[in-house]
């Protein structure tokens, strides 16, 4: 079961960063993001209705299917945001990085738990690869613009991650994962439906990327589907560091197929935080 679940976590990863980089080259994120997750519901809304089970959803059920539908539409739009403000070999891996290394510091900090000394390593070098990632200038001259934006929009980003893969393991305790993976975008279809309206250019992404959202709006939920699958087969603390390894595919996504620059710079960084995830979620 667990080598099933290995490969699940893994193919979660792959897909995930693929569409990321769907995301990163169309023209209006918001847009795209949103008939994505407006793919992503209806293809699976078969599927949901064969689970559906009304009489979970009351009390603790019902609390998780709201939590999740609030942060994954917060997700969406720092995600849009995210991409709109950096290259995708950069911002990708701190997206992915953040929520490994905040999880352990809030047991260190918070839960009086431990780390080990491997685990205080893995935490350093996340920290390394996210600092060189964001690429900050300690020392900025005059007229020249901010290199934060990006880098902490990307960290936001991160934030939300942590919180709805803690919120999510604990509710496919109560709902199951087809049905609560269905409401996660649900509310990226809320959660991005004020920009969309309020936008000029629908039917020119629609022309451009239509095939791409399809796509993307299947392996979207269906990534994450995988992963919550996975979670029902072994513990969320051994599974969630091996999911990260698609911060390597989506960073070398970005360099070979967008050209971003810094290649081999970015690309040995987001090695490191992800050997910095291994270690914590192995020896941690």
């Amino acid at each position: 079961m667990f080598g099933i679940a290995i490969l699940l976590v893994i193919g979660s990863g792959f897909l995930h960063s693929l569409w990321n980089l769907f995301a990163k080259r169309s023209l209006d994120k918001n847009i795209f993001l949103w008939f994505c997750n407006l793919v992503g519901v209806i293809a699976f809304l078969p599927w949901v209705i064969m689970e559906w089970d009304a009489g979970r959803f009351a009390g603790m059920g019902l609390v998780f299917v709201i939590a999740t539908t609030l942060l994954h539409g917060l997700y969406m739009n720092l995600v849009a945001a995210t991409y709109s403000a950096g290259d995708l070999s950069q911002v990708y891996p701190i997206m992915r990085g953040v929520s490994p290394l905040l999880v352990p510091l809030i047991g260190v900090t918070l839960l009086d738990e431990r780390l080990t000394v491997f685990g205080w390593l893995g935490v350093a070098a996340i920290v390394t690869g996210i600092w060189v990632l964001s690429n900050f200038k300690l020392k900025l001259k005059i007229g020249e613009p901010s290199s934060f934006k990006a880098p902490l929009l990307a960290f936001a980003v991160g934030l939300c991650v942590t919180g709805y893969i803690v919120t999510d393991k604990i509710g496919i305790g109560y709902v199951p994962p087809v049905v609560l993976n269905e409401f996660s975008h649900l509310g990226g279809v809320l959660g991005l439906s004020w920009a969309v309206f309020n936008a000029a250019g629908v039917r020119r992404e629609l022309r451009v990327n239509w095939k791409y959202m399809l796509i993307g709006g299947v392996i979207l939920p269906g990534g994450y589907l995988l992963f919550l699958l996975a979670l029902k087969l072994a513990p969320v603390a051994q599974l969630a560091p091996m999911r990260e390894i698609g911060i390597v595919f989506g960073t070398v996504m970005g360099i070979l197929l967008l050209r971003e620059r810094q290649g081999i710079r970015r690309i040995l960084a987001s090695i490191v935080i992800t050997a910095g995830v291994v270690v914590i979620g192995i020896w941690g």
